[in-house]
């Protein structure tokens, strides 16, 4: 026992709270006991594991670095920043820009030449882009030749290298503005994600007024996806469920262990997970439970749908949340939610349209080729720059 602290009085608090065999424990166990044949599905930043209940076995559905075209279609989604970044190194007075303006231009060279019609039909082949492969081969050649134009005439004229010419010239200029190819790619990943999730889901007959979900580890940066609203990993089971899934049955856990892509089909690290990540939901949900017990009366915490803002109006010049979009040309919005994402820290990157090709695909019956896809759907990009 340390000086200061009473011995009695300690006691007494680990009586309920901070020891192995403490009180408040024991509840947990009893929700665990009690919820042992609900389903659980534990969401890591790269894949969803369900857990059926009862000690049957888990299955698992991966759902982005390991899929196909996530990491092709990320590197086109990361030209805008990476020329943001030169032209904000060289206004430090960096010399650094240079020869990474020099590799990434090599690069960007080498991609445009891989590109083709036949990579993304035959080789990445991605289900949810079927028929669409043209269209995407073309939108990556213009943005690769739109990029290698900007970085060759900053490499000649490192004045050129500036934040009015990256928005004039490159991000909102041209014959399509590279805003609107971040906006198509991010919208792509989501898609395919969310179509192949949905159909997971669907095989699985999930009992979802019963689901136990934990979204457990790190999402993004350090400080991201930490709360529903922000939590595209969220957003996607929630709309895979066609929101079903009680909201107060979600929890996101940054602390919880997580396991790694299985690999060769082996499940063993995923099953060995499931005793502690149910003892965390129930936990978490036996605290929850005795709210009831304790205030009943008293108004109850209900966890409500958040506020998007609206930026239709041109004199809306700050948001505190992601806005909401109206349609797939509605790009204000959309290019609004690239910079909130960039800004707001508790955002995921690449969330930024994962709610609306969620609710895209809700809204088409879970066909992606009925889903219309902002800056990509009706949009001609010249090839023969």
């Amino acid at each position: 026992m340390v000086a200061n602290e009473s011995p009695e009085l300690v006691r007494l608090y680990t009586t309920y709270t901070a020891g192995p065999d403490a009180i408040g424990r024991s509840l947990g166990r009893a929700v665990a006991d009690r919820d042992r044949d609900a389903p659980l599905i534990a969401a890591t930043s790269t894949d969803i594991a369900l857990y059926p209940g009862t000690g049957r076995p888990p299955s698992v559905e991966g759902f982005r670095k390991s899929t196909r075209g996530f990491k092709e279609l990320a590197a086109v989604s990361h030209l805008g920043p990476a020329l943001a970044t030169l032209v904000t190194v060289r206004a430090m007075g960096d010399g650094s820009w240079r020869p990474d303006a020099e590799r990434l231009l090599a690069e960007v060279k080498a991609a445009r030449t891989a590109n083709s019609v036949e990579l993304w039909r035959d080789t990445i082949a991605v289900e949810a882009y079927r028929g669409r492969e043209q269209a995407i081969a073309d939108m990556i050649d213009y943005c690769c030749a739109v990029t290698a134009r900007y970085l060759t005439t900053a490499l000649a004229d490192e004045d050129h290298l500036t934040a009015e010419t990256l928005r004039a010239d490159y991000l909102e200029g041209g014959p399509v503005p590279v805003n609107h190819v971040m906006i198509a790619t991010f919208f792509l990943v989501g898609l395919d994600i969310g179509h192949r999730v949905t159909r997971w889901f669907r095989s699985q007959d999930v009992d979802w007024a019963r689901a136990m979900v934990v979204i457990a580890g790190q999402q993004g940066r350090a400080t991201a996806g930490v709360t529903w609203n922000t939590s595209s990993v969220a957003t996607m089971i929630l709309g895979a469920s066609g929101h079903r899934l009680p909201l107060e049955r979600m929890y996101l856990a940054p602390h919880a262990p997580t396991f790694a892509s299985p690999t060769g089909g082996d499940l063993s690290e995923v099953s060995a997970l499931e005793p502690h990540l149910r003892a965390i939901w129930a936990g978490t949900r036996a605290t929850v439970e005795l709210g009831e017990v304790m205030f009943d009366g008293y108004p109850r915490f209900a966890p409500g749908a958040v506020a998007f803002p609206d930026v239709g109006d041109p004199g809306v010049t700050e948001v505190s949340e992601m806005p909401v979009i109206h349609s797939a040309d509605d790009m204000r919005a959309m290019v609004t939610r690239l910079r909130v994402v960039l800004e707001d820290p508790r955002q995921l990157l690449s969330g930024c349209v994962t709610d609306f090709a969620v609710a895209s695909l809700a809204a088409a019956g879970n066909d992606p080729a009925r889903v219309t896809v902002p800056g990509l759907t009706g949009v001609r990009y010249p090839t023969d720059l």
